[in-house]
């Protein structure tokens, strides 16, 4: 998340220490975030696009803040809608983060996983899934089973088998999902509880009515009062929520 103090120092970095030092621009950056968890997504999208015009100028195409910058202009541009165009920046930015950092790095395999879920938003599901059970691999090799960026990489990829057409298989996914993060994470994290009632909605996709009903009993006896579940923020400030999308059945 953005810190609050960004939302707040933003005007005293710009006339303390000028447009151009790095603390303005990275200041820059967290507060279009902020604009985008207040709900203004093509807001936060056009802030990052001036930021990051500004980076570029500044500090040229591969400085951390430049790359970090696109990255959050991506996933801001698939939350307004823009999926097709998210994709295409993500794929850029990767080829990018591949010939700087190399395949294995954290962040060549985070774009990874962003990208195939935009792949998937954009309307490619079989894209998503196969670049999704591509970065799983790769995470599970590099990262180990139980890291965060694998488990949420598995939860994410539980998504697309069922738009694709294959309720079944996406339950399975979910159910690989949940028993990995009941074990890692426990019964009451976000991700356990987004895994949850992944597996409750593709069981009743699958025709598994009783099953579903059981799973989302369950998951509503694990939520506070009020709660919706979802998917959770990435790690970091310029990582937002990917939404599990309502049962259809």
């Amino acid at each position: 998340m953005p810190s609050l103090r960004s939302k707040r120092c933003s005007p005293d970095y710009l006339r303390v220490l000028g447009r151009d030092h790095l603390e303005t621009l990275g200041t820059g950056h967290n507060l279009a975030l902020w604009r985008g968890q207040e709900g203004d997504a093509a807001g936060a999208a056009a802030a990052l696009e001036g930021v990051l015009a500004e980076c570029l100028r500044i500090l040229g195409p591969d400085h951390s803040l430049t790359l970090g910058n696109r990255f959050s202009l991506a996933l801001w541009r698939g939350q307004a809608g823009d999926a097709a165009g998210a994709a295409a920046s993500l794929k850029m930015l990767l080829a990018d983060y591949l010939r700087l950092l190399g395949p294995d790095n954290p962040d060549t395999l985070m774009a990874r996983r962003n990208l195939a879920w935009q792949w998937g938003k954009a309307g490619d599901a079989d894209g998503a899934v196969a670049a999704f059970e591509a970065v799983l691999a790769d995470c599970v090799r590099v990262l180990g089973p139980d890291h965060t960026e694998t488990l949420l990489t598995r939860l994410n990829l539980a998504e697309w088998p069922g738009r694709a057409g294959d309720a079944a298989g996406a339950a399975a996914v979910s159910e690989v999902a949940l028993t990995d993060c009941l074990r890692v994470l426990g019964p009451d994290h976000p991700n356990t509880l987004g895994a949850r009632r992944s597996l409750a909605r593709w069981l009743g996709e699958a025709g598994d009515a009783a099953s579903a009903v059981a799973a989302f009993e369950t998951l509503l006896a694990r939520l506070p009062t009020g709660a919706r579940p979802r998917q959770p923020r990435h790690p970091g400030c310029s990582r937002e929520p990917q939404l599990l999308a309502a049962p259809s059945w």
